[in-house]
């Protein structure tokens, strides 16, 4: 079957079924065509617990699949390919984290939404590269420790914003910490004129060469509204399909070629089709672990409102 009749397939199954199909950022150019709502893990799960569709079908990786199930546990949850992991989210896990809650009892823990919903549940409040600092500095001004899972990149970030220095797990993201410096200045030389945006999950080094750094819907927000014309991404390169579609009159760039997640390019439309015709691969989580996610992940967004 040709794409054109694949999409067409999938038009007419999520009619039938009353479906929304959520897409990341980082998704082939051809799942961003069949989006219903196109946008980053968190914000996508929220959108989706706002509509009245009775199946969320969730083009990204399995924690953001499992996030959408956690704040929309009535509908049913599909993740079109079941082996679309994370390797950052897979650097911890609940056992890991209890550890090292043992180690410092009197702690707080925050937890970035790049998780496993069991980890979400063992911490006291989740939080997004878009809004960690502000909760370090509002909603845990008070806290005399604070551990901060699982990536140190962001961390570090963090704490160089802040000022609090965190007891931050060895986590990160392979195709984040790939970007370096000599990828940002070779591009700076062919692009001058070119603002570099970096993503908090790189290097400190490379975050140091940003003029902004920004969280992927940070970087379409600033995008759509800069004077500037030219952009470069320190990021997954797949966000560029959706920046240069909604800025066609803009250039962007990418930090690296090589910024690529292979999990984040598993979904295929002969995937997105077989998920909804045959309801498969449904996301489900032990209640107990459900409950215990949605308030460290309840806590963020009673303060985002």
């Amino acid at each position: 079957m040709d794409n054109t009749s694949l999409v067409e397939e999938i038009k007419r199954y999520r009619s039938e079924k009353n479906a929304v199909i959520l897409v990341h950022n980082y998704q082939p150019p051809e799942i961003h065509d069949i989006a219903d709502y196109i946008g980053d893990s968190l914000g996508l799960s929220i959108e989706a617990s706002k509509t009245t569709a009775d199946i969320i079908v969730f083009c990204g990786v399995f924690f953001m699949a499992e996030t959408a199930k956690i704040l929309s546990p009535q509908k049913t949850v599909l993740l079109p390919e079941p082996a679309a992991g994370c390797p950052m989210a897979d650097m911890i896990n609940a056992q890991d984290l209890q550890n090292l809650q043992k180690e410092h009892p009197h702690a707080r823990t925050l937890c970035y939404v790049n998780t496993p919903a069991e980890v979400k549940a063992y911490s006291d409040l989740c939080c997004t590269s878009a809004n960690a600092v502000t909760l370090v500095e509002k909603v845990l001004a008070e806290a005399g420790e604070i551990i901060f899972v699982p990536d140190k990149n962001l961390a570090h970030y963090v704490s160089r914003i802040t000022g609090r220095r965190f007891i931050a797990w060895e986590g990160y993201c392979p195709v984040h910490a790939d970007i370096t410096t000599d990828d940002i200045q070779q591009q700076k030389k062919r692009h001058p004129e070119a603002e570099v945006l970096v993503h908090p999950e790189c290097v400190p080094d490379v975050v140091d060469l940003a003029d902004y750094v920004l969280s992927t819907e940070g970087m379409v927000r600033h995008a759509g509204s800069a004077d500037t014309r030219e952009f470069i991404l320190a990021t997954e390169k797949g966000i560029i399909y959706r920046l240069q579609k909604e800025n066609p009159e803009k250039a962007f760039y990418p930090a690296s070629t090589a910024s690529v997640c292979p999990n984040m390019k598993k979904i295929t439309l002969d995937k997105v089709l077989a998920s909804l015709e045959e309801e498969i691969f449904e996301v489900t989580l032990p209640p107990h672990i459900m409950s215990r996610a949605r308030e460290s992940i309840q806590k963020m967004l009673d303060y985002r409102d």
